[in-house]
C-alpha cells in the first residue's frame, strides 16, 4: 500500500511539476514571436522531456541505471506509437515540412548514435556530456532558424517585432518552482518503481520501459491531446519528435554524464529495445513524408504497435512460455509486413508527387 502511494504521489507531482514548467516556458517563448511548431519543438519538448530528465539523472546516482535507460528508450517508443497514434485518431495530423527536412533527419540521426554509443555495454560519462552539448547545438540552430524565418516574415508584412514582457520572471519562477516539484516526484516514482520490480520479479528494464516510461509520458500524452484538439496539429507532432531528440541526448547523455563510470546498457537494451526504438523513429519518415500528414488508419497501425510491443515486454518480464513465440513473430512477420507496407506508401507518395 505504502509502494502504490508513493507511486500515485510520484506521478502527481511529475505531471503538476511538468505542467508548471510548460506554462512558464510557454509564455516566454510566445512572447519571443517563436512559431507554434518551434514552442513544440524546444519549449514544449523540453518541457515534457524533464520528467525523464528528473528520473533518468536520479536513477543513475541511486545505482538502478537500468530505470533510467528503459525509462528513456520505453518514452520515445511511446511517444512516437503511443502519443501520435491516439492523437491521429482523434483528427489527422499535419506534417510541416521543416519537421522532415531537418528535426526528424537529427531524430534518426541520434538514435543511431546512441545504438553505436551503447553497442559496447556502456555510455561513457564523456560521452554522455558530448551528447548534452550536441543538445545545446541542436536548440541554437533551431531558435536561430526559427527567428530568421519569423523576422523575414515580419518584414514582407511590415510587422513590429514582439516585444518581451516586464512580468517575464514571474515566468521564469513558475519553470523552476516546476523543476523543484519534478524532482521530487522523480524520486519517488524511482523508489516505487524499483520496489514493484523486486517484489513483481519484473526487471528494473522492464519496469522503466513500460510503467516509468508511460508515466512520465503523460504530460506529451496530454500536451499533444490538447493541441490536436484545438487544431494545433503541428505543436502535437514538434512536442514528440522534440521530445525524442531530447530524450536521447540531453535525458540520456544527463544521466550517463553524472553516474559512476558511465551508463551501463543491458544485451536486451541492445539487442531488442534499442532496435526497436530505432525502427519506430524511422518509420516517421515515410509515413510523415507520404502527404505530409498522419492519416487515422496510420495512427490505429501505431497504437496497435504499442499494445503489441507492451504485451512481449510484459510476457518476457515474467517468464511466460508465450513470449518467445511472440516475439518471433513480432520480429518475423508484423516488422517485415510494416517495412513493406510503408515503402509501399512512400513509393505511391513520390509517384504522386511526380505525376502532379
Amino acid at each position: 500500500m505504502q509502494t502504490a502511494l508513493l507511486l500515485i504521489v510520484g506521478l502527481v507531482l511529475l505531471l503538476g511539476g511538468a505542467e508548471l514548467m510548460i506554462r512558464g516556458a510557454t509564455r516566454l517563448a510566445v512572447a519571443t514571436g517563436l512559431s507554434p511548431l518551434v514552442v513544440g519543438l524546444t519549449v514544449m519538448a523540453f518541457g515534457t522531456s524533464a520528467p525523464e530528465l528528473a528520473i533518468g539523472v536520479d536513477a543513475a546516482l541511486s545505482g538502478v541505471p537500468a530505470i533510467a535507460v528503459g525509462n528513456v528508450v520505453g518514452s520515445n517508443i511511446a511517444n512516437v506509437l503511443l502519443i501520435l497514434g491516439l492523437s491521429a485518431l482523434v483528427a489527422p495530423l499535419l506534417v510541416a515540412r521543416q519537421l522532415i527536412r531537418l528535426d526528424v533527419p537529427v531524430m534518426l540521426a541520434v538514435s543511431v548514435l546512441v545504438m553505436a554509443l551503447a553497442y559496447d555495454g556502456r555510455i561513457g560519462r564523456v560521452e554522455g556530456a558530448a551528447l548534452v552539448l550536441g543538445a545545446v547545438a541542436y536548440t541554437v540552430v533551431l531558435i536561430r532558424l526559427a527567428r530568421r524565418e519569423s523576422a523575414a516574415a515580419r518584414a514582407a508584412e511590415d510587422v513590429p517585432d514582439p516585444s518581451v514582457r516586464a512580468v517575464w520572471w514571474r515566468d521564469l519562477a513558475l519553470v523552476c518552482v516546476g523543476l523543484l516539484v519534478l524532482v521530487l516526484g522523480a524520486r519517488a516514482l524511482v523508489t516505487a518503481a524499483v520496489s514493484i520490480a523486486l517484489g513483481l520479479g519484473i526487471s528494473e528494464l522492464v519496469v522503466g520501459l513500460t510503467v516509468v516510461a508511460v508515466g512520465t509520458s503523460l504530460p506529451e500524452i496530454a500536451a499533444s491531446a490538447v493541441a490536436t484538439m484545438r487544431g494545433q496539429g503541428e505543436m502535437a507532432v514538434g512536442n514528440v519528435v522534440g521530445s525524442n531528440i531530447y530524450n536521447l541526448l540531453v535525458v540520456l547523455g544527463a544521466s550517463a554524464a553524472v553516474a559512476t563510470g558511465g551508463m551501463p546498457v543491458s544485451a536486451a537494451a541492445r539487442t531488442f529495445d534499442l532496435p526497436v526504438m530505432t525502427v519506430v523513429a524511422f518509420a516517421c519518415l515515410p509515413i510523415f513524408f507520404s502527404g505530409h500528414r498522419i492519416a487515422r488508419w496510420e495512427g490505429g497501425l501505431f497504437l496497435g504497435y504499442y499494445i503489441a510491443y507492451t504485451a512481449y515486454l510484459l510476457l518476457d518480464g515474467t517468464g511466460h512460455d508465450a513470449a518467445p513465440l511472440f516475439g518471433r513473430v513480432m520480429m518475423g512477420f508484423v516488422v517485415p509486413l510494416t517495412v513493406v507496407t510503408l515503402a509501399v506508401v512512400t513509393v505511391r507518395a513520390w509517384r504522386a508527387r511526380h505525376a502532379g
